[in-house]
């Protein structure tokens, strides 16, 4: 026989209200129903926990030592009850994110901020690497999932479209461009370049019409990282692109941000998951925020990253 939570919850009632009856009384039992939960507790611990006499009950030296130990039981039985509905509602646990490497360094720190004042018993944890490993990562199972520009999938992966966003001209205040609403594609035939290296400016030069594609030449300078990028273009080196996840990073750089129009070329970014393999209640918590409306939108360039007005 195992002793039950529920002879242990017994025994703490008849011990806190010192009579039977009370006891009976507060746990919604007859008397005989509880005189037999404590009969089986005893007979199971080959114990007496209570002295009995016509008027009164008190712990006997034994209950007296082991009540504790019953109280700390049914706490922590109650602790783990609390933590599974946690988990089944989403409201606990641990989430593993591969996120492509843009990303993760300019729009996912303020979304995981937003998301942790959310839900601060999900303890999310990302993993900042190239879109190739974003993929390999999720097919290891490594992660719960992951997120980056569109690519081509190996067999066992599924993609999503996460959200598909317009590029941008990113450029100091004092530019004549940065006072209009929209730049022109064709407005950049003149201006000196700074690119990315690799697939975010291929994607570019392979969406751009014949006749534009020929500005890209125009680089002044290729580098492999947004940061060096906005770097250059505080220091007047030229102009380069962006997504609007970058918003905060472009703005903490004191420089300006206009969608390219004519055409409007735009770029898709996706969950990559593993096929039949379902998520945790944490891990679909975290994706239903991350699928919210406007959440990958920039901020007004009126504001800094906590709110505040610029000046």
């Amino acid at each position: 026989m195992i002793t039950s939570l529920r002879q242990l919850r017994a025994f703490i009632t008849i011990a806190e209200h010192g009579s039977f009856s009370a006891a009976a009384q507060a746990l919604h039992l007859t008397q005989s129903a509880l005189s037999g939960l404590m009969k089986e507790l005893e007979t199971h611990l080959e114990v007496r926990l209570f002295d009995r006499t016509t008027r009164r009950i008190d712990l006997s030296d034994a209950g007296i030592r082991l009540l504790p130990y019953a109280k700390r039981v049914l706490n922590e039985a109650s602790a783990l009850q609390k933590e599974v509905e946690l988990l089944k509602n989403g409201g606990s646990g641990r989430v593993k994110l591969a996120v492509s490497q843009q990303l993760a360094a300019s729009a996912m720190p303020r979304i995981l901020g937003a998301f942790r004042r959310r839900q601060p018993d999900i303890d999310v944890q990302m993993l900042d690497c190239s879109v190739e490993q974003v993929i390999a990562q999720v097919h290891n199972a490594e992660v719960d999932f992951g997120i980056g520009p569109e690519r081509k999938t190996p067999e066992g992966i599924e993609a999503v479209e996460l959200f598909t966003l317009p590029f941008y001209a990113v450029l100091p205040p004092s530019h004549p461009l940065a006072a209009q609403e929209t730049v022109d594609w064709a407005e950049l035939r003149h201006e000196p370049l700074i690119l990315l290296n690799g697939s975010f400016s291929d994607h570019l030069a392979a969406a751009l019409p014949t006749k534009l594609a020929p500005l890209l030449n125009r680089r002044r300078y290729s580098v492999n990282f947004l940061s060096t990028a906005l770097g250059l273009v505080k220091n007047g080196a030229g102009l380069t692109f962006c997504l609007p996840f970058a918003a905060d990073w472009v703005h903490s750089h004191g420089l300006m941000m206009r969608p390219l129009c004519n055409p409007e070329i735009e770029r898709r970014f996706l969950i990559y998951r593993r096929q039949n393999r379902s998520l945790s209640a944490a891990a679909e918590n975290v994706l239903r925020f991350l699928t919210e409306p406007g959440i990958w939108q920039p901020r007004p360039e009126t504001e800094t990253a906590d709110g505040a007005q610029a000046v």
